[in-house]
């Protein structure tokens, strides 16, 4: 992973910002709240989980939606594995990755077993399977064998991080979806709501997290 590490700064010491992206990996107001309201929530979720229900994600980042999502597996009392797959271009070290899930001690317990396990291919946290696939997802996620319930894509702002939101690899999004399965962001831009349409996904603007007054929630058609 060394030569595609994260690059970053730390914002009043507890927030890590990408230098690559001039952006934050997570919300200044509460990073767990974020993430449970666009990710879970706009996915339906916990109500939808199930034994072998399937997880994608568009950027892993300090592993704060993946942590969060295997502490509602675990919460949610459902009966065998949650599989969470993830595409991330530029991981970060393992010593920034604890910096950064420090400043949510209610998954510190989980972080522990993450990190215990980081640098390895596949990693199991609270019956949660991560299968974290590092490179450019417009290069990845084409020849992934497998497709997912519910998508969360997290990649940084469009406007900073392009390429995660091209209409190409959205498109293969939805080629990857399973019938019925759902996608959720953060982002309500117009661009990125066309380009989810045109990927078979119904598209709902919907109340957003803190000062972001929309995000989006889709369901493949």
């Amino acid at each position: 992973m060394e030569d595609q590490q994260a690059e970053l700064i730390w914002r009043d010491g507890t927030v890590p910002v990408s230098t690559r992206f001039d952006d934050p990996y997570f919300s200044l107001e509460n990073g767990l709240e974020e993430t449970r309201h666009v990710f879970l929530t706009g996915n339906g979720l916990p109500d939808r989980f199930r034994d072998g229900f399937c997880i994608a994600e568009l950027g892993f980042g300090t592993g704060l939606n993946f942590l969060a999502t295997a502490q509602a597996w675990a919460e949610s009392g459902t009966q065998g594995t949650l599989r969470f797959t993830s595409f991330e271009a530029f991981p970060m070290a393992a010593g920034d990755m604890a910096r950064a899930l420090a400043a949510f001690p209610q998954l510190s317990g989980l972080a522990q077993d993450l990190l215990a396990q980081w640098g390895q291919k596949y990693i199991r946290v609270a019956d949660t399977e991560l299968l974290l696939i590092v490179g450019d997802a417009r290069q990845t996620l084409p020849g992934w064998a497998g497709t997912a319930d519910a998508w969360f894509l997290d990649g940084f702002a469009p406007a900073r991080n392009p390429e995660l939101w091209e209409p190409a690899l959205l498109q293969a999004v939805g080629t990857h979806t399973a019938p019925g399965g759902t996608a959720a962001t953060y982002s309500a831009a117009g661009h990125v709501r066309r380009a989810l349409e045109e990927a078979g996904f119904t598209v709902d603007r919907v109340p957003g997290y803190g000062r972001k007054r929309h995000m989006v929630r889709a369901v493949l058609r």
